[in-house]
């Protein structure tokens, strides 16, 4: 019997050591050769990614489960093809820069059953995606994205316990090993500290008709891709959403023959390849706009979040949300030449009806004044009011309405990925621009319908209180990264954690008000709201100003000071002009850091106005100076900011 065991054991060791050998093996590097994944075709599609021979991600392994068939599952190579590719990209909506040179190698697998599988290795990244040409409609019951960690690195997770959610938890650090199958799953992206000289950002492009991906632990040191499944029966939940009460158990029904979305690997040296992130974009479908000159980013007035309540001596009407008070929002628009306001809740007179204006409000006549004074309008509605009223493109495009605030979506599922797609496609269609609250982060659809302007999938400042500092550092280097972000910034009531005391319609920030001011320039949308009260701009002018001259888009980005969660400051560029904001967490008392003007173009002399937290910031948040001063390339500056503080300068 020991012989006969014995005997099955070496049997089972020649097989296994045969099938390691018989797999077929391939590899791809970026263009500079710093990067490379290797690829192993057996039982599985299996791939390891490595960083100048650096294992980071070992073992990994991929494949689609359809109802009928298990692509990358005992998988057949039928034939493999190495190619290159360069081009520049120039986004509708430049977000970081106008020109991004696209660079990359690409190994096509062929696979016998009508799939593929395309890998592209970038000097930043790389990415792969699964490809079908099958007959007819598919069902994908599910996909493996299966990664394993060589070693204990540290996860920063945006977590949630249910795939109904609105991406708006809070950032928490966990230890590789200790994520489990039991510990709640996360939203994209993740970012992966290796705790060594690499940090790996994991997210999605092109994602269309497809749910959104979430990684879970695997409880072995490793992590796997989990998805919601079809919703097939709904029903009533408010006036503002649907409950789900019945689902498929396969995750997408689609066409069969497609590209499904890339997953993505950024793959960085220094936290400054953080902020300076193209990989969203150079996956993206291309536009489908083609003359987008109707599309105007730009800074819009908010009245939630002070809750339409301007007042003082220029107030000489009970302030709300009536005629009066938005022609004033209106009016302070066109004063500092911003070219929208926001109507939100309460425009219309019912949420479930988008045709009837709350006759308080007379919304027509606020187009016409709007009109006369260059400033557009953006009404908020639940998605819900939408998906019923598809129509209401058209409507609000003869009204003369430029935009659309979307709102209460908290899934990512098939059916709401398709979702946001019709929806961008027909406001598109009517030239008209959107920007969706209760949303999932930024995956590609944002270039491909660049009227798509931001996303919320964040916590901004819309959670006062629960909205700090030590959070929203980490925002430039995990959310925004990906994409646009509707953080709603802009607050001039300004206090440290430790005393906040704060509601509408005299909501405050946690952080300095510098911090509000830095964050125009460190944080990415192409809509950027001005959430607080227009009587409070009026009263701090200078910080006005500053914010206004703020562009939304840009043609040039350059991190500066970058250290994940702590520290981002960004240099941005908009024509000739430049600008530099600067933010930090609450967890040193004072942050001092070297500026290097070294980006300013040889031979110029810039005048630069900033702003810099005052003497008393670190307890009396409202505390600022703003100083000018004489730059040129190669200059050098010392720098502070306060705990939860921040700077901001432009150059002219």
């Amino acid at each position: 019997m020991r012989r006969i065991n014995k005997e099955i054991c070496c049997l089972i060791l020649i097989l296994l050591v045969a099938g390691h050998v018989m797999a077929q093996k391939k590899t791809l590097s970026s263009p500079d050769g710093k990067l490379k994944v290797s690829i192993a075709i057996s039982d599985k599609i299996y791939y390891s990614i490595m960083a100048e021979g650096q294992p980071l991600l070992s073992n990994n392994h991929l494949a689609l489960h359809l109802s009928d068939a298990a692509l990358g599952i005992n998988p057949k190579l039928v034939s493999s093809k190495l190619s290159k590719s360069e081009e520049t990209i120039r986004p509708q909506v430049p977000l970081k820069f106008s020109s991004v040179k696209s660079t990359f190698n690409s190994l096509l697998l062929e696979f016998k059953g009508n799939y593929a599988v395309e890998f592209r290795a970038y000097n930043e990244g790389l990415a792969y995606r699964f490809s079908t040409k099958r007959k007819g409609d598919i069902q994908v019951l599910n996909e493996d994205f299966s990664i394993n960690f060589p070693a204990e690195y540290a996860l920063h997770l945006q977590q949630t316990g249910h795939f109904k959610t609105s991406s708006e938890e809070l950032y928490s650090q966990v230890a590789s090993s200790s994520w489990t199958s039991d510990n709640r799953m996360s939203t994209l992206p993740v970012l992966i500290d290796t705790r060594q000289k690499f940090k790996i950002l994991i997210s999605e492009s092109d994602l269309s008709d497809y749910p959104g991906l979430f990684l879970k632990g695997n409880g072995r040191n490793g992590a796997v891709g989990t998805f919601p499944k079809v919703p097939l029966e709904f029903g009533p939940d408010g006036d503002r959403s649907q409950k789900i009460l019945k689902e498929a158990d396969y995750i997408a029904q689609t066409s069969g023959t497609r590209n499904f979305p890339w997953r993505y690997f950024l793959i960085t040296e220094d936290d400054k390849q953080l902020l300076e992130n193209t990989m969203t974009l150079k996956l993206a479908p291309k536009s489908v706009i083609g003359n987008p000159a109707w599309l105007q980013p730009g800074q819009a007035s908010w009245e939630w979040w002070n809750d339409a309540a301007p007042y003082g001596p220029d107030v000489n009407f009970k302030s709300g949300y009536n005629l009066e008070t938005y022609k004033y929002y209106i009016d302070f628009a066109a004063k500092y030449g911003l070219k929208y306001i926001v109507m939100d809740e309460g425009w219309a007179k019912s949420t479930t009806d988008p045709y009837t204006p709350n006759p308080a409000v007379d919304l027509k006549e606020l187009i016409r004044y709007g009109k006369e004074k260059n400033v557009g309008i953006i009404l908020w509605l639940t998605w819900l009011t939408v998906h019923h009223h598809m129509d209401l493109f058209e409507t609000f495009h003869t009204w003369g309405i430029k935009g659309v605030k979307i709102d209460f979506m908290d899934r990512s599922d098939q059916w709401m990925v398709k979702y946001y797609e019709d929806v961008v496609k027909e406001a598109a269609r009517n030239e008209i621009f959107v920007d969706f609250h209760g949303a999932f982060k930024p995956s590609g659809l944002e270039y491909k319908y660049p009227n798509l302007l931001t996303y919320e999938g964040v916590r901004g400042l819309e959670y006062m209180g629960d909205c700090r500092p030590d959070n929203s550092t980490y925002l430039p280097f995990i959310r925004n990264a990906v994409g646009p972000m509707d953080f709603t910034p802009g607050a001039m009531i300004n206090m440290q954690p430790n005393v906040y005391r704060a509601e509408r319609p005299n909501a405050a920030a946690i952080g300095t008000r510098v911090n509000q001011l830095a964050m125009y320039v460190v944080f990415e949308s192409g809509l950027s709201m001005l959430c607080d009260n227009p009587t409070l701009y009026y009263r701090n002018a200078d910080c006005t100003e500053f914010i206004t001259s703020v562009p939304t888009t840009w043609d040039e980005t350059k991190a500066l000071v970058a250290d994940v969660g702590k520290i981002a400051v960004v240099a941005k560029r908009n024509g000739k002009q430049w600008f530099i904001g600067g933010i930090v967490n609450g967890q040193e008392e004072n942050r001092e850091v070297i500026l290097d003007f070294d980006f300013l173009e040889a031979g110029k002399r810039y005048t630069m106005t900033y702003f810099e937290d005052g003497i008393n910031a670190g307890r009396q948040d409202m505390d600022y100076v703003r100083k000018t001063k004489t730059v040129s390339k190669g200059d050098k500056m010392t720098i502070q900011m306060v705990h939860n503080g921040g700077w901001a300068a432009s150059l002219k």
